[in-house]
């Protein structure tokens, strides 16, 4: 049984040296370079007396970066990702919970990095990438590797905006990729375009397939999502024919019009998460891309990535939801009531996880840890743990989960419990709207609408006035030029109270 991801890394590093592994359209590092690279970063943080503790890694989304995070692994350690593009207060809040003794950084993010104030040593990856390798340091720590070890904090804020550091070991890593990997057909030709930023976890769903069947990655630049047919273009240039994006950025694809200039030539699979997709943008990628096969995938951070997929095999109509699906092999789902007891067929419940792919929990936040990662209500008779989502969702009558909405996005408006995301698949229904996002505001009462599209808001109210209850009506209605989003791509309804409340 596999113990250690890196056993990816040294398989693939065999198996095809010159193969390409990671590009950014740019520059690009065979599995051999990555290989080489690593072991040298390891040595280093070997040789420096940095053993089983966090490194942060402060650079940008490129395929140095990623031989980087391997590095530490090989080095014993854990890796936090942190890039420039976040939000200085952000990056401060993570040094004060790591507080780690080293920084990894290039020539572009060395002197952001002394100005953000870290207080522990601060390297040069392409200096210490040099380093020659020490063979029985490095086979000494893979030997007393177990798989519960950590290797990754990434940071989630959720709902609150305060960064949260999830823990990811060996064993959850593994577990996804082999169950990720199973479920989607990945093999030695697959091309991988990758939109995710390396700091959050939706990037291992490239990362360490690429490695496990020696297939290649694309490393899309962050900019070119803001030039939909530039990025349609970029996918066709190389060839690319497996993405796995966040639901946003496949709506700003296809709600904009860009498969009347461009179609995505090569694409033989489309994976999508994070939210819901609305039918009707669904159905334009289908038109686009006949030939693929696409995979709704639901998953929280700390179930380390997704956990279940549902491969689409039927017609939804408009207003339709896409369901979840089954989890992967080796995970459990459970739909827990608000008695703590299992929801029957067809009723909602919070979504709970079982199995070997949860993570550690949060780092250095034993409390926070200890809310959501819980003893199962259902077995009194043991210690098992299972990860509280948060999230709400039903059995289907085929057996199928679907997801109904977060739990905070359910309120109680006069007198009725209302789940806000009912309201923005509504909304989402309408032609002239590309993108809508909801939330409430607890003190005066009301519901505030959110969205992009070409209609007036006069015009969109009285649309809505056909298609919603009269408590489900908006209490205001904001168009947008654009929908503000997380860092991993998701619509940001934080920002969106923040907007409201100013």
């Amino acid at each position: 049984m596999q113990t250690n991801v890196l056993d990816y890394l040294i398989t693939a590093a065999k198996k095809a040296p010159e193969k390409m592994a990671y590009s950014n359209g740019k520059e690009e590092m065979t599995f051999g370079e990555v290989y080489d690279r690593s072991r040298s970063v390891g040595t280093f943080l070997h040789k420096s007396g940095i053993c089983k503790e966090p490194v942060i890694i402060f650079m940008e989304k490129h395929p140095k970066t990623i031989a980087a995070f391997y590095g530490v692994i090989f080095g014993g350690d854990y890796y936090i990702p942190v890039d420039v593009e976040m939000p200085e207060n952000r990056i401060r809040l993570i040094f004060e919970n790591v507080k780690s003794k080293m920084m990894i950084c290039n020539a572009d993010t060395m002197e952001r990095a002394k100005e953000l104030g870290f207080d522990g040593q601060i390297v040069d990856c392409d200096e210490i990438c040099h380093t020659g390798v020490d063979e029985a340091a490095l086979h000494t720590i893979y030997e007393r590797t177990i798989d519960t070890d950590p290797i990754y904090i990434v940071f989630t804020s959720g709902s609150t905006g305060v960064p949260k550091g999830v823990t990811a070991c060996h064993r959850s890593v593994i577990d996804y990729v082999e169950h990720l990997s199973e479920a989607l057909s990945f093999d030695e030709d697959t091309v991988f375009g990758s939109q995710s930023p390396l700091y959050v976890d939706a990037c291992l769903k490239e990362l360490y397939p690429t490695l496990k069947f020696c297939a290649s990655a694309y490393l899309i630049p962050k900019e070119l999502f803001m030039f939909p047919v530039k990025l349609v273009e970029f996918l066709n240039e190389y060839k690319i024919n497996t993405i796995c994006w966040v639901v946003s950025a496949l709506t700003m694809i296809s709600a904009f019009g860009t498969f009347k200039t461009v179609t995505p030539k090569y694409l033989r699979l489309v994976a999508f998460v994070s939210e819901i997709f609305p039918i009707k943008e669904f159905h334009k990628w289908q038109e686009a891309a006949p030939d693929a096969t696409f995979v709704n995938l639901y998953g929280p951070t700390e179930g380390t990535g997704v956990c279940c997929y549902y491969i689409v095999d039927r017609e939804f109509e408009p207003g339709g939801v896409i369901p979840a699906g089954r989890p992967f092999r080796n995970t459990d789902i459970l739909l827990l009531n608000d008695r703590n007891e299992e929801a029957s067929s067809g009723e909602g419940g919070e979504i709970c996880i079982r199995g070997t792919s949860l993570s550690l929990g949060y780092y250095n936040a034993p409390e926070k840890t200890a809310e959501v990662f819980v003893q199962n209500p259902l077995n009194p008779f043991y210690p098992e743990l299972i990860y509280r989502t948060g999230d709400m969702g039903r059995w289907n009558e085929r057996g199928e989960l679907e997801f109904i909405s977060r739990r905070d996005y359910q309120i109680k408006h006069m007198g009725h419990r209302i789940e806000l995301g009912e309201i923005e698949a509504n909304v989402n229904l309408l032609d002239e709207v590309r993108m809508t996002g909801c939330i409430y505001d607890k003190v005066k009462n009301k519901i505030v609408l959110y969205y992009v599209g070409d209609m007036e808001e006069g015009e969109l109210a009285a649309a809505l006035k056909e298609k919603l209850p009269r408590y489900m009506f908006p209490n205001r209605i904001i168009r947008l030029e654009q929908m503000p989003f997380t860092l991993n791509g998701k619509i940001d309804r934080v920002a969106l109270k923040e907007m409201y409340e100013k």
